[in-house]
This record gives C-alpha cells, structure tokens and sequence, in this order.
C-alpha cells in the first residue's frame, strides 16, 4: 500500500509521503522520520485533514467509517468542540476497535493536557493508525 491509501488524502504528511512514491512498511518508517521535519502549520493541517472522532459516516473515508464503527455517544460532538478550541486542531486518537464511549473518557483525559504533548500524541496516532490499516 501506498501513502495515499495509508492516510488520509490532501494531508501534508500524505503528499510528501507520496511525491516519494514509497510502499508499505518503509512508507511507514519514512513518515515517523518526516513527523520532526513538518513546520507547525504542516502538522496542524495534517491533525485537521483527519475526520472528527463520531463524526458524521458520510464525512469520513472508508476507512475510518471501519475503525470507529457507528456506537452512539452524545459526548463526542461537545468533546471534540471543546478539544479543538483549546488546542486549535483536531483530536487523533489510534481506536485500535474500542468503543466510542470509551474513546470519550480518552477524550475527556486528554483534554488536561499540554497542547505540545497532543500535538505528538496525535501525529503519532496518524502514522499508527497507517500502521494498522497496512496490516489489515
């Protein structure tokens, strides 16, 4: 699998990774490396090209529609709003097919934390959340 199939399209992380025409696991090695090398608004834009945690199904790709599944929790809309006001991008989280409510009390813990620290989480959550769909 390629970039373009492993993250979410128009992303800056997804189009340097692909303009470098890469597959599979290196694809993977090389955005961990390239995670440093993004400027701030670099790594905004990629958190923001990601669908919203309990979104709409129609707003996310294939592939996010499978891994968050369609469970009900009210929480997550309020949750994300107040995630993103106080960060300014959105909220990543690997869901690794745990339930939305449990991805809520995630949520809630992460909000007490520093924006740097959600920023890595988040971009680290991207390039694991490739690592799965590359294995699936």
């Amino acid at each position: 699998m390629n970039a373009e199939e492993l993250f979410e399209t128009g992303s800056p992380l997804a189009r340097r990774l692909a303009a470098e025409g890469l597959e599979g696991e290196a694809t993977i090695a090389r955005a961990r490396r390239l995670l440093g090398e993004l400027s701030e608004e670099e790594k905004v834009a990629t958190l923001n090209a990601h669908p919203r945690i309990g979104d709409k199904a129609a707003r996310m790709s294939a592939h996010s529609r499978r891994e968050q599944g369609d469970q009900e929790a009210p929480d997550l809309e309020r949750l994300n709003a107040e995630y993103e006001r106080r960060f300014g991008f959105r909220f990543v989280v690997f869901v690794n097919r745990r339930p939305r409510s449990q991805i809520a009390e995630v949520l809630r813990g992460r909000l007490r934390r520093s924006r740097q620290e959600e920023m890595q989480e988040g971009l680290k959550a991207i390039v694991d959340i490739a690592q799965d769909r590359l294995r699936s």
